[in-house]
């Protein structure tokens, strides 16, 4: 090889940052180059030389820490190869391919090779298509895979998705992107961070065909490119991007490019977009440079940075955003300046850092989203064409159905726990959670419980529900075996929650107890139970902090971790979790604060990775943070629930951190919080219908020893129920049992809630756990909800027993024609928002709510509205 290389089409000064980046990976990787870079001994072509050097130059380090370079060789040579045998390969330009099909990494997921085996499903399907063609076949294959789901925050791999046959959005696109790129097409992942208009979230795709990026939504097809459901919502976002490992040059817009990490700004590709302006200086009047500029969205109850941008020598920053409110917060040594920015306001923000103690009392102000906005109408598809799609669509359900069907039954569930002694009911709810996986689970169990009794269970039901479903029998005999060698003597709850649990924080699970057992002496075994503190030092003193890439905090697996004697803050508190369990030795992340705990005869201590210290943090010096409920709240005064219309966050170096305590959790009142001391911030708001939110600041300090008393108080609103129009009762329907009833005997005279829906869709899918989480207060009022399904949306494979914890008085039926929902949706914004289409009735069948489309928190509304028009 040469320095002349024009290989991929870099050029000099590309392939100089290249080996720049390359070699200082070396000189990082020390501790796992007989692991990881060995394969560049092997004899490469120097394609195979170049492709691998750019991976390995850009690649986070945790990453470098979990996989070997076998891995990464093998989907350097996949990829290579298969781009050779794809009609499109050589139209491919080197720069898309090198960004975006070469990559094995599309979000957090656990790096498999799986490129080979997705080629392998798609290259004939493929093969005769055009690149376009090639992209909508992709996701009618990938509809036959999987299905939405709502999960946690760690992200599956495509080859668990698949095994799973659901996931959430971010998975359905890891899976869709990993597809593409597996047939040679150009894919991204896309996402808004957050929603402006609604809580929450979405992901999709971007596939490149013959010169032009196009949008799918992944898993779930259209017939055509650039169609999606969230379509609407998208021209409401401030911001929609993606990620890519490297240092990409554009042509798009570039929001951040840090240390081989971009970030594109695809914005002005969905909404109406401005750019924003922010200049940041000193008292004195003198730019600021470094500083960092936040621009924050209300979301989930908190203000999230959609995106964190450093100033430049003169001080400024800017950022291409949509037409909604933002938080903009400047921070710079221990100085800060913050503004609410209005959509109104112009494009020009000067920030002056003046600020090092937070504000005090009581602080309202108004969230306003971007405005809804009509897209470009799309020809209508052909009756033809529309058939096709539809027959599509539940041809890839019922693959996927008769896939489910392989899963292990109740059945065999109870014929296992039978055999093997263990109660049936805690046997099958691992199983069914299990899914694609069950059999493995199921072996497990069969294998262990003779010797260990209900142990194996007890292993299994510590762990999250995804979990289930990517962990293999190798790490499931690790955990085992060397959990139960370190039982001792504590209490049995104990033990299972901080010693046998090897669930940390979201890593990967791994085997890593004989790793650990082995790696240490007797002697300093005894020592570091005796004084986990002396553990906590060993570490840092062996292991180097490493600034991994922000999505990807806290993500590193601790034998990983170990073996590089890097990783960034959060993976090393992992490690030191996961080895003292591993030493038999209680440890924890505190549930909000994440920090790293042992317990001992005083209660939980915090382990404090600092050289100079001798001594851990005692437990007094937390503080103690009680919310009061409002004694003047009103009947209207929503109930508290944490992350959803509440948070409370710590000022930490100019910035507020928002404590983590589960999403929805509603029992705030009966017991105070444990936090750290110092100075906090209680954010809580209510969102209107039209997406606004009204937000309350409350300022107050925690200190050691003693307890802060907040009330948690709301602003008031009112809410406008106008009539909206009237239904049309006399629509015939169809029961789920094939025979016909009108309409207006399903809603019956008390009022009622109904919706025409898409079960195979997202947006559905939210509205029916919203229900379902709702039954409690929805039952209270006793109101018939009515869930229609029209011939072109419904599937075989639906099932009504799917959702066995909605309200009690819902009934599902058909409705051939849509003709009873005509005259509910004359706006033609809500045509294109699309299922469901959602409405409150009141016992004179007015018309007094009504949504459309994809938006988190429909249900709740639903349920306030109908709460307030059937008061006596």
């Amino acid at each position: 090889m040469t320095s002349q290389t024009a290989m991929f089409s870099l050029d000099s000064q590309t392939r100089e940052r290249i080996e720049q980046k390359f070699q200082e990976k070396i000189i990082f990787a020390e501790a796992r180059k007989d692991k990881l870079l060995y394969v560049l001994e092997q004899e490469l072509t120097e394609e195979e030389t170049w492709a691998l050097k750019y991976l390995f130059a850009y690649m986070p380090v945790n990453d470098m820490a979990d996989y070997d370079g076998e891995l990464f060789l093998n989907h350097v040579r996949q990829a290579l190869d298969i781009r050779k045998r794809v009609p499109w390969g050589e139209r491919v330009p080197d720069h898309l391919f090198l960004h975006f099909v070469l990559p094995y990494r599309v979000n957090t997921e656990n790096i498999e090779d799986f490129r080979g085996i997705l080629y392998n499903e798609l290259a004939e399907r493929t093969a005769k298509l055009s690149m376009a063609e090639a992209i909508l076949e992709t996701n009618y294959w990938c509809h036959e895979k999987a299905t939405y789901i709502g999960s946690d925050l760690r992200t599956i791999s495509p080859l668990t998705m698949i095994r799973n046959a659901r996931g959430r959005c971010g998975e359905e696109s890891t899976l869709a992107v990993a597809a593409l790129r597996s047939i040679g097409i150009p894919a991204r992942q896309v996402y808004t961070p957050r929603w402006a208009h609604c809580d929450s979230n979405h992901a999709w795709v971007e596939a490149w065909a013959d010169g032009q990026w196009y949008y799918i939504g992944a898993c779930e097809p259209e017939a055509r490119l650039n169609q999606g459901w969230f379509s609407p919502p998208a021209r409401r976002a401030m911001l929609i991007n993606t990620r890519i490992f490297a240092d990409y040059p554009g042509p798009e817009d570039i929001t951040l490019n840090e240390k081989g990490f971009t970030e594109i700004n695809l914005l002005e590709n969905y909404a109406p977009a401005r750019i924003l302006y922010v200049s940041v200086k000193d008292r004195q009047g003198a730019p600021v440079s470094g500083a960092s500029v936040r621009f924050e969205l209300y979301n989930m109850a908190e203000f999230y940075p959609i995106a964190e941008i450093k100033t430049d020598e003169q001080g400024e920053a800017s950022f291409k955003t949509g037409y909604g409110d933002l938080l903009v917060r400047a921070v710079s040594g221990g100085k800060w300046s913050e503004v609410l920015f209005k959509a109104q306001d112009g494009e020009h923000i000067e920030l002056v850092l003046d600020s090092s103690e937070q504000s005090s009392g009581i602080v309202d102000f108004d969230m306003v989203p971007p405005p809804e906005g009509e897209g470009d109408a799309a020809p209508a598809l052909s009756e033809e064409k529309t058939q096709a799609h539809n027959r599509r669509l539940e041809e890839g359900t019922k693959v996927r159905t008769e896939y489910e069907g392989t899963f292990l039954s109740e059945e065999e569930a109870l014929a296992l726990a039978q055999s093997s002694g263990l109660p049936p009911e805690r046997v099958w709810d691992v199983l069914q959670k299990a899914r694609g996986n069950s059999k493995e689970i199921a072996a497990f169990l069969e294998g262990h419980s003779g010797d260990y009794g209900e142990w194996p269970l007890r292993l299994l039901e510590s762990l999250n529900e995804k979990d289930l479903i990517d962990t293999f029998r190798q790490t499931l005999d690790d955990h085992l075996m060397g959990a139960l060698s370190q039982r001792g003597q504590w209490d049995e709850d104990t033990f299972v929650k901080y010693i046998l649990c090897p669930r940390v924080s979201y890593e990967m699970l791994v085997p890593y107890r004989c790793l650990f057992g082995e790696a240490f002496t007797a002697a300093e075994t005894t020592a570091f139970r005796k004084d986990p503190s002396a553990l906590a030092e060993r570490l840092k003193q062996g292991y180097a902090y490493a600034e991994d890439l922000p999505n990807l905090k806290g993500k590193g697996n601790p034998a990983g971790t170990y073996s590089l004697m890097k990783g960034d803050e959060q993976s090393l508190d992992i490690l030191f979790v996961a080895v003292c369990r591993s030493l038999g030795i209680p440890a924890r992340l505190h549930p909000s604060e994440q920090k790293p705990q042992y317990l001992n005869e005083g209660g939980w201590e915090d382990a404090v990775f600092r050289q100079d210290s001798s001594r851990n943090q005692e437990s007094s010096s937390w503080g103690m943070l009680q919310l009061l409920r409002d004694s003047k709240g009103s009947q209207d005064t929503p109930a508290a629930s944490y992350a959803e219309n509440f948070t409370f966050a710590r000022l930490e170096d100019g910035v507020y951190k928002t404590l983590v305590y589960p999403y929805g959790s509603t029992d705030v009142y009966d017991e105070p919080y444990e936090v750290e001391p110092g100075s906090y911030r209680l954010t809580s708001g209510i969102r209107l219908k039209d997406g606004t939110v009204r937000v309350r600041f409350t300022y107050f300090t925690v200190r050691a020893g003693d307890t802060a008393r907040v009330a948690l108080t709301y602003r008031e609103t009112s809410v406008d129920i106008p009539v909206l129009g009237k239904l049309a009762p006399g629509s015939t329907l169809t029961r789920l049992d094939g025979t016909e009833v009108v309409l207006k005997d399903l809603l019956g005279t008390e009022g009622a809630i109904a919706a025409w829906i898409e079960p195979e869709r997202e947006p559905t899918k939210h509205l029916l756990r919203e229900l379902s989480e709702l039954a409690e207060p929805l039952d209270k009022l006793d109101l018939p909800i009515v869930l229609v399904i029209g011939d072109a949306e419904w599937t075989a494979s639906f099932d009504p027993a799917s959702y066995p914890k909605l309200p009690a008085r819902t009934i599902f039926v058909r409705d051939s024609s849509y003709a009873s929902l005509s005259g509910f949706i004359p706006n033609p914004a809500a045509h294109e928002a699309g299922y469901p289409h959602l409405f409150v009735l009141d016992r004179q069948d007015q018309i007094r709510y009504a949504a459309s489309g994809y938006k988190i928190g429909t249900g709740k509304e639903a349920l306030q509205i109908a709460t307030a028009i059937l008061q006596p």
